[in-house]
């Protein structure tokens, strides 16, 4: 039995953290994340809602340095509409990446752009400036936690 158990421990030892590679819409630049994120879940806010064209922006919220950008950083164009988000896309198609955001010291790489990571949203965030309502049981932030500056107020489904 201890040497099955050593031998299971020796196997997480060495075991490396995942990783998952994304891209923008025509491939000229790819990034990959490594481990687990930080958070998970939709943004239901209009900065989010108008940048994406989309009713809700799922996101992956991940420390810098489990993120990195394998192909084509000279292709990456940063616009800050806000000192919270530095929005970031390819410049050659348009394709969204990730948003850093210096505030919270984390960088939202949209789920959409890393199709083989397992997503799991685990909490909706600006829900006060929601389109789309969707009833999933998910808690419901009025805007966003306490850890990330907000209220941590929670909302009705």
């Amino acid at each position: 039995m201890q040497a099955v158990q050593e031998h299971l421990h020796s196997d997480h030892a060495h075991a490396s953290p995942p990783t998952y590679r994304g891209r923008c819409f025509c491939g000229a630049v790819e990034v990959e994340v490594t481990g687990a994120p930080a958070a998970m879940g939709y943004c239901h806010c209009e900065s989010c809602r108008s940048w994406s064209a989309a009713p809700v922006n799922a996101f992956t919220l991940w420390k810098p340095d489990a993120v990195q950008v394998t192909r084509g950083a000279e292709n990456i164009v940063t616009y800050n509409k806000t000192p919270q988000s530095y929005r970031k896309w390819c410049k050659t198609c348009g394709g969204h990446l990730f948003s850093e955001h210096p505030g919270i010291g984390l960088i939202d790489v949209y789920a959409a752009v890393i199709p083989e990571f397992p997503y799991h949203a685990g909490v909706h965030v600006h829900y006060r400036e929601t389109r789309l309502r969707m009833t999933d049981g998910l808690p419901k932030m009025k805007d966003l936690p306490k850890e990330m500056g907000g209220t941590g107020a929670s909302m009705a489904e």
